[in-house]
Parts: C-alpha cells; sequence; structure tokens
C-alpha cells in the first residue's frame, strides 16, 4: 500500500477552483482532504469563512466561527450558502449553510456556521496579549507524527505534525492534554486567518490518548475565536495546546490555543467530540 494518496491538491488549489455564484460558493473535495467518510472539519470551517468572505466582504477580519457539523460532507461537490445577518458599524455577522446533494440529488444540510467579523478600532483600555507558555519539547526535538494509511485520516498528509507533550492517540497513556508544533505543508499563496482554523482544528482530542485500541472520534460543535496576527511566517511551525477539560459518557470537552511561529496568539476554541471508545 502506498504511504500516501496518488492525488495531493493543496489547499491553494480548492481556493482557486472555487465558484461564486450570488450567495452561493461551491468547493470539490478531493479525497487526500477526507477524515473517514467526510471532509475533515477544519478545512470545512476555513472553505466556509472563505465563503463568507466572498459574499460580504474580506475587508474585516474574523474574531469568531461557530460550527455545527450536522452530517457527513462527501468526495465531490459541496455548496455554501451565505446569508448577512447584520451590519453594523464595527461588526458583521454572517451565517454559511453547507449543503451537499445526496444519490437521490436531493440537498442535505451538512454543517451551519455563524461567522462573526469586525473591524478594530481605538480604545483607552491598554492591550493585553498573552505570553505563549513554554513547552516540554521544542520543535527539532518533537516526534513527528507520520501518516499511516487506514489509521491516520487522510488529510494529515497536508500538515507537519510534531507532539511536544502528552502522547499519541490510541496509547493507553494518562494524558488529558496534547502540545503540538504543526505547520500546513501547502501553505503558500493562502491567507493566515484560514490557516489557523484549519490548525486550531488539526489535533484529535487529547482524551484519545487514554483509549488502547483504535477508536473513532467525530467534532460535534465548534466555537473557536480568533486574533489578528501580524508577519505570520508561512514556513514556520505554529504550536497547538490542547486540553480535555471533562470526559463522560463518550463526549470530549476540549479547548485549544494556538500560536503563531513568532509566539501570537491567534486563534483558541472550545469543542465536543463523540468519541466512540
Amino acid at each position: 500500500m502506498s504511504s500516501e494518496l496518488s492525488t495531493i491538491t493543496p489547499l491553494s488549489a480548492l481556493l482557486a477552483a472555487r465558484s461564486v455564484t450570488s450567495h452561493r460558493v461551491s468547493f470539490k473535495v478531493s479525497e487526500d482532504w477526507q477524515q473517514g467518510r467526510t471532509a475533515f472539519g477544519g478545512l470545512l470551517s476555513a472553505l466556509s469563512a472563505q465563503a463568507m468572505r466572498d459574499v460580504c466582504g474580506a475587508d474585516w477580519p474574523m474574531r469568531a466561527l461557530q460550527t455545527n457539523f450536522v452530517g457527513p460532507v462527501g468526495l465531490g461537490a459541496f455548496h455554501v450558502d451565505v446569508a448577512l445577518l447584520r451590519q453594523g458599524k464595527n461588526v458583521r455577522q454572517v451565517k454559511a449553510t453547507v449543503v451537499q446533494a445526496d444519490a437521490q440529488g436531493v440537498e442535505q444540510v451538512c454543517g451551519i456556521l455563524l461567522g462573526v467579523f469586525g473591524t478594530g478600532r481605538p480604545s483607552q483600555i491598554p492591550p493585553r496579549r498573552p505570553v505563549q507558555p513554554p513547552v516540554a519539547l521544542n520543535a527539532e526535538a518533537a516526534t513527528s507524527l507520520p501518516y499511516i494509511p487506514g489509521l491516520t485520516p487522510n488529510f494529515t498528509q497536508h500538515l507537519d505534525f510534531r507532539l511536544a507533550e502528552g502522547a499519541f492517540p490510541f496509547t493507553g497513556g494518562n494524558d488529558w492534554l496534547t502540545r503540538y508544533h504543526l505547520r500546513l505543508k501547502d501553505s503558500e499563496g493562502v491567507d493566515p486567518e484560514l490557516i489557523a482554523i484549519i490548525l486550531t482544528d488539526a489535533g484529535p482530542t487529547p482524551a484519545l490518548s487514554q483509549a488502547k485500541t483504535f477508536a473513532p472520534a467525530s467534532s460535534v460543535s465548534w466555537a473557536l475565536e480568533l486574533r489578528p496576527v501580524t508577519n505570520v511566517d508561512l514556513a514556520g511551525l505554529w504550536r497547538l495546546d490542547q486540553d480535555t477539560i471533562a470526559y463522560d459518557e463518550g463526549y470530549a470537552n476540549d479547548r485549544a490555543q494556538l500560536w503563531t511561529p513568532d509566539g501570537q496568539l491567534a486563534a483558541f476554541g472550545y469543542q465536543v467530540v463523540a468519541v466512540y471508545a
């Protein structure tokens, strides 16, 4: 078996191939971006964010993105229907609905997203910018996570994953946290905001490290908050800090923080993950 799929489609190519018709933006997902029977959730959220920008404007940074994963998005074409809910002087709120036709040609809702865009403005309150905490292993010493067909999701071929703290999934460890150095391999020409969305969702729930055998997991809902960052080295390694705050009855409640290669806080999120173990 080949260690990689024969066709690898960079994120920039997926974005370049999209089509925009009024309030609908259409994309086509290739097999290398799959996560089990659905497309990788971080990719779907990033593409939906791009659709919001296409329809409602890309002049303001995204401040928050809430995603409900309703159903799987299979191979081939899917559409993002965008609606502007409200725009004020500083804040724009946008809804995106991901749909894909089933075998009978009937469009099914696969995801519902709410995006909040906000322009910056002067404030009498001084900035408060978090400092990135230290991690056990630097990028050079961290253990790389390889792509293993049939075990690791297809989309991980697009990522350079290096474990700095915690344990890999299915190793029967005692950790409820993971710390990764990571980057998108094919990031050239991609907006850092979209990269941040993808990378914040890239790591599996730390709860899976407690499992001793393979067990699938699926995101149910995801609340992401983004911070505008500057001068991002697209070829550099970001850092993803994840913690499982609570786990019971097959559901993990996770928190994540994403830092740019030079230590700026780029995003933090909260996620409910269903674990089938």
